[in-house]
C-alpha cells in the first residue's frame, strides 16, 4: 500500500534587487534609439528593421507584470551590456545557484520543522542549471549536511511540480521518508534584454518544498497530497537553445536564438485550453469539480492566461483570494511561480479545504498536485 504523502513545508527566497517596468523601459528604449541611429542607413535601405520602443503601460497590459526581482542588477540596464554582470566563481567556491537554493531550502526546512538528518533526498528542479555536472542538488546536499542522494532535473516552467511528483513517488513507494525539492530559478542570464517582446517577462527567485510521510509530520500547517498528474506534448513555440553543442556548432552564444524566445500568441492559444482540461481531468479523479476548489495556485506567467484558465474551469472570473496573483511583483519566475503563490497564500485555509498547485510551460509541459489541508 502506498504511503500517504504530505506537503509539510515551503520556503521562498527573494533576491535583494528589483527592477521596475519603468527602469526596464528606460534602458531598453535608450538601447533601441542607439541601435536605430547606428544602423540608420541599413534601416532606410530596408536591410534591417528598426527596433520598436516600449512603455511601462504596454508591459503591464500585455502581462500584468509591474516589476521583477533580479539576482544581480549591475549590467542588466547598461545599454552597453544589456545582461547582468555576475562574476565567475572558482571551482572551489559555492555556485551561485546552490547559494540561492540553500537560502530557500533552509526556510522550507524551518517551516516543516526538519533537520538535515531527517531528509533522505534533494531534488533541484528548475528551468536552467548553471552547469551540467556535478549536480547542483549534490552540492546543496553537501552544504546542508544531508546524508542520502540528490539530482537535478529540468522541465522548464513545470519543473517545480514535476520535481514534487518525483518526491511523491519516492515517498509513496517507500524509497524515502522525506524529500527536499528546490527551485533556484536564476533566469536573468537567459533573458534577452534587447527584445521588446520578452525582456520584461522573467525575474529571479528560489523556492523550496518539503514532502514527507504522514507519520513524520511535525507541523500543523501541512497539506495531504491527494495525487499528482503530469502531461507533456512537444511544441517548438517556447525555446532556449544555448548548450554545450553551441561550441561545436560555432554558434554565437549571445545570439537571440540561444536565449529565451517564444511565439507568445500561439502559446497563449494552445496552452490555456490544455491546462484547463488537464486540471479538470485531475480533479475528476477525486470526483471533485472546480467549484469545490478553495484555492488555485497557478503558474505565474501572464495574468491573461490565468484569468482565461480560471474562467474555463469556473465559468466565471476567479477573485484574487481564490486564485492569487504574484506575477505583478515577481514577474514570471519560471517553475517557481505557483510555489510563490502557495508560500504567500496558504496560511488562511481551513482543515479539509482543497487546493490545486499547477504549472505549465515549455515542452509543452503541465504538472499538477491536488492537495487538502490537514
Amino acid at each position: 500500500m502506498n504511503a500517504k504523502v504530505v506537503l509539510s513545508g515551503v520556503g521562498l527566497w527573494t533576491p535583494p534587487y528589483k527592477i521596475t517596468n519603468q527602469e526596464l523601459v528606460e534602458s531598453y528604449n535608450a538601447w533601441a534609439e542607439a541601435y536605430n541611429q547606428k544602423h540608420q542607413a541599413q534601416i532606410e535601405a530596408g536591410e534591417l528593421t528598426a527596433k520598436p520602443f516600449s512603455s511601462a503601460e504596454f508591459i503591464e497590459k500585455a502581462s500584468g507584470i509591474k516589476s521583477r526581482y533580479i539576482y544581480r542588477k549591475e549590467g542588466a540596464l547598461d545599454i552597453e551590456r544589456m545582461r547582468p554582470k555576475i562574476p565567475e566563481r572558482g571551482e572551489g567556491e559555492l555556485s551561485n545557484q546552490a547559494e540561492i537554493a540553500i537560502e530557500a531550502a533552509k526556510l522550507a526546512m524551518a517551516d516543516a520543522n526538519k533537520t538535515a538528518a531527517e531528509i533522505d533526498a534533494v531534488i533541484v528542479s528548475c528551468a536552467y542549471t548553471q552547469r551540467s555536472y556535478p549536480a547542483i542538488a549534490i552540492e546543496v546536499q553537501n552544504e546542508l549536511g544531508i546524508d542520502g542522494f540528490g539530482f537535478d532535473m529540468l522541465v522548464a516552467c513545470s519543473a517545480a511540480t514535476f520535481g514534487m511528483h518525483r518526491a511523491w513517488e519516492m515517498i509513496a513507494s517507500g524509497n524515502a521518508k522525506c524529500v527536499l525539492v528546490i527551485n533556484p530559478e536564476l533566469v536573468s542570464p537567459q533573458v534577452n534584454y534587447t527584445d521588446r517582446d520578452s525582456h520584461f517577462i522573467f525575474g529571479d527567485v528560489a523556492t523550496a518544498t518539503i514532502l514527507e510521510t504522514a507519520e513524520t509530520v511535525n507541523t500543523d500547517t501541512a497539506f495531504d497530497i491527494l495525487s499528482t498528474k503530469a502531461k507533456t506534448m512537444y511544441s517548438n513555440n517556447i525555446r532556449s537553445n544555448f548548450g554545450y553543442m553551441s561550441r561545436a556548432n560555432d554558434a554565437d552564444p549571445f545570439g537571440p536564438d540561444k536565449l529565451f524566445h517564444q511565439a507568445g500568441r500561439r502559446v497563449f492559444k494552445e496552452v490555456c485550453p490544455m491546462a484547463a482540461e488537464h486540471i479538470a481531468s485531475h480533479l475528476g479523479q477525486h470526483e471533485l469539480t472546480p467549484n469545490k476548489v478553495n484555492r488555485w495556485w497557478l503558474h505565474q506567467a501572464n495574468i491573461n492566461m490565468n484569468t482565461l484558465i480560471c474562467k474555463k474551469l469556473l465559468g466565471r472570473d476567479a477573485n484574487s483570494e481564490e486564485a492569487p496573483i504574484v506575477l505583478d511583483e515577481y514577474a514570471n519566475t519560471a517553475s517557481a511561480g505557483s510555489i510563490i503563490a502557495f508560500a504567500l497564500h496558504h496560511q488562511d485555509l481551513a482543515s479539509q479545504d482543497v487546493g490545486v498547485i499547477c504549472s505549465f510551460g515549455a515542452g509543452y509541459s503541465i504538472g499538477s498536485l491536488v492537495v487538502r489541508k490537514r
